[in-house]
């Protein structure tokens, strides 16, 4: 880098300089707004700021330099104290991000199951690598290392939905109908999945009525629990045992 782009990137994640241009006028104080509501939730507004950079990438598609410089503003925090957590966590980008964040699990299981070939294929397919973007910018892809749904590997999430038991033609197919505009379904969860603006809303604390669509957990999660009810298993010291229902109840 240059002496001449240090200027561009001084207390702030490495953007580029558009990055840094003020918010329009109606899009400022909506988030003003917004970001007044999240920070009313805690005792310490500096707690807030995980759930602001969340609400600047539902803006903004990632964390812009100007987001950055609003929540230092709002929290009272350094440019680089607000950067130094952004550029800690995976959720947030510090580049525009696709449409959708597709996350392939490569750890030990999901990469033994398939999850390796599964990536190679959609990078070969999609012509972009690791935390690269589509020219269209639709689809972000992502290595992961863990999805937490070993059960159902090999795994991929599609802005943090699951699609379980993929192989490497159904990985294909979720990216062909995300980048053609599809509605798409993922296994468990809401009736679609939702953009990576919208997802972002969420987390910042903004709920948007599909929480309780679909199913949470699948029967593979589920064996375990239902051999110990028909067991009459109950872990040391529980005060309560499984019913033959499958309502817990008191002993």
């Amino acid at each position: 880098m240059s002496a001449n782009d240090t200027s561009h990137v001084s207390g702030h994640l490495h953007v580029s300089p558009e990055s840094k241009e003020p918010y329009a006028p109606d899009v400022l104080e909506q988030l003003r707004a917004d970001a007044a509501e999240v920070i009313a939730r805690y005792p310490q507004k500096r707690s807030a700021l995980l759930p602001l950079l969340h609400l600047v990438q539902s803006v903004d598609g990632y964390v812009t330099g100007r987001g950055v410089s609003l929540c230092a503003e709002l929290l009272d925090l350094t440019e680089a104290e607000v950067s130094g957590v952004a550029t800690f966590y995976t959720q947030f980008k510090r580049h525009p991000n696709g449409e959708y964040t597709v996350g392939v699990c490569t750890n030990t299981l999901c990469a033994i199951m398939g999850g390796d070939q599964i990536f190679d294929t959609l990078s070969e397919h999609l012509g972009i690598g690791h935390d690269e973007t589509t020219g269209d910018g639709k689809v972000t892809l992502e290595r992961i290392e863990c999805n937490a749904a070993c059960d159902f590997a090999p795994v991929v999430m599609t802005n943090w939905e699951f699609f379980d038991n993929q192989t490497p033609d159904s990985a294909v197919q979720l990216v062909d109908d995300l980048r053609a505009g599809k509605d798409v379904r993922p296994t468990r969860g809401p009736d679609r999945v939702c953009t990576f603006k919208q997802v972002s809303r969420v987390l910042a604390g903004f709920p948007d009525g599909l929480a309780d669509q679909g199913p949470g957990a699948g029967p593979a999660s589920l064996l375990g629990l239902r051999i110990a009810k028909e067991n009459g298993w109950v872990a040391p010291g529980s005060e309560s045992q499984p019913s033959t229902d499958g309502k817990d109840g008191p002993k």
